[in-house]
């Protein structure tokens, strides 16, 4: 049985194990594998940044005293997009399938409430069907290609860019 929750400070370097095994077992990241420099106390201010912001913030998946998952929100730094929050979405290989990902977006939405973000929006591997399936299922929408955006294994990647808006 897995737990989603907000981060805690105390979770900064599981949170950093997570995202180096992340860059490791998947191409669907941004940081290919040994090119993430973040140290502990690096991640320990990131963490600490996103859990004092009113719209920011990071969803964990524990699974037995590990970290297995995220969902980060960054919110809008500036007054013209202060109601936007971007997303950035990971769950370890052995636990996707799972309804993982659907129970992020909802805790997510149950959270978004209490802010005043109005816009949630991502981008995503145009090959990555499963990630625009979820989101799609979540709500979010296909907003437009951002041509030759990665480049992976020498080749131009193209992603979707998403979003979803709120009243």
């Amino acid at each position: 049985m897995v737990n989603i929750r907000e981060i805690k400070e105390d979770d900064a370097e599981n949170h950093l194990s997570l995202c180096i095994k992340l860059d490791n077992e998947t191409k669907f990241m941004l940081y290919e594998p040994g090119e993430r420099t973040t140290t502990v106390e690096r991640q320990r201010e990131f963490v600490h940044s996103q859990i004092t912001s009113e719209d920011s913030t990071i969803f964990v998946v524990e699974h037995e005293n590990q970290l297995v998952g995220h969902l980060i929100v960054n919110g809008g730094k500036v007054k013209r997009i202060k109601h936007v929050g971007y997303l950035v979405v990971g769950i370890l290989k052995e636990y996707t399938g799972q309804g993982i990902g659907t129970g992020l977006f909802n805790a997510l939405e149950n959270w978004r409430i209490g802010t005043g973000i109005k816009r949630l929006e991502l981008s995503v591997m145009v090959h990555n069907e499963a990630a625009v399936s979820l989101y799609k299922k979540m709500g979010f929408e296909i907003e437009g290609i951002k041509k030759k955006s990665l480049i992976i294994d020498g080749k131009y990647i193209d992603e979707y860019y998403m979003g979803k808006t709120f009243e």
